[in-house]
């Protein structure tokens, strides 16, 4: 099969329709447009004091750990999940896809009471958990709570995609040479796909660095608790200090960036399949 990447500017100009460039024109500006303009808005000589605020930095730190805490528990657990998701076949397969794709479309306030009512001190789990002395309301728990609800979609949907695009012979004729499941998964299904299973997870770490909405509505926003960078901005915009706004909104948008260069590999393996 031929590539589109391997077609000559020729063959690009002579299968690329030019009324095509004016809808994607106007697509580059609707989302590069507020980006430029946020960092037209910086000035940038302050951000160095705004950064090294001690509120900025505990909330960047409060951040780093919670995102880093559940993107692991995401790649723990939306793992197994992907794997036996793509084993899982009938009505079934699509009741689970159909959860799991649930907490993507959620209003974030929406989200949030659900986490209430289920890990809250009267929640369906959180009623048992506080019982024993464990509750996780308004502690640094419930943040990680929060962000593995919103982010674990986004592993288990990449990580599915390239776990399906597994050659399904290649296992087939490692099962029928004498290897065990855990041998096929171990050396041939997780190696293959593991350019999705890097960008699932690099996804699910910038979508818990990102979460909003829900934390505040279940953990709150306590200042070295709960008080992540996107409630930290929320807080400044309420404090009428707009360039602390912009500072920690220009701090995610940098950790954002990173997380696409990470990611660039493995888009790159995913679309040369």
């Amino acid at each position: 099969m031929t590539s589109r990447r391997s077609f000559s500017p020729r063959l690009r100009r002579a299968t690329t329709p030019r009324w095509l460039w004016a809808p994607a024109a106007v697509a580059l500006v609707l989302l590069a447009g507020p980006l430029v303009a946020l960092l037209g808005a910086a000035e940038w000589q302050q951000l160095p004091e705004i950064l090294a605020r001690p509120a900025s930095r505990t909330a960047l730190g409060l951040s780093l750990a919670t995102s880093a805490a559940s993107t692991a528990l995401c790649l723990l657990l939306g793992l197994p999940l992907a794997v036996l998701l793509s084993r899982l076949g009938g009505p079934a397969l699509q009741l689970l896809r159909g959860i799991l794709v649930v907490p993507l479309v959620l209003s974030p306030v929406v989200s949030g009471l659900a986490l209430l009512y289920f890990w809250g001190r009267q929640g369906l789990l959180g009623g048992w958990l506080d019982a024993a002395g464990l509750g996780v309301g308004f502690t640094p728990a419930a943040v990680v709570v929060v962000q593995v609800f919103v982010a674990l979609p986004f592993l288990v949907v990449a990580a599915l995609s390239s776990i399906e695009a597994v050659d399904a012979d290649l296992e087939l004729s490692a099962a029928n040479a004498g290897a065990g499941a855990g041998q096929i998964l171990r050396h041939i299904t997780l190696p293959l796909a593991a350019p999705g299973i890097v960008v699932g997870t690099l996804l699910a770490f910038a979508r818990s660095l990102g979460e909003y909405g829900a934390t505040i509505t279940f953990a709150g926003s306590v200042e070295g608790r709960t008080r992540t960078l996107p409630l930290q901005i929320e807080l400044a915009l309420n404090s009428n200090d707009p360039q602390a706004a912009v500072g920690v909104s220009l701090i995610l948008i940098g950790f954002y960036l990173i997380v696409l260069v990470l990611a660039g590999a493995g888009v790159n393996g995913i679309f040369r399949r």
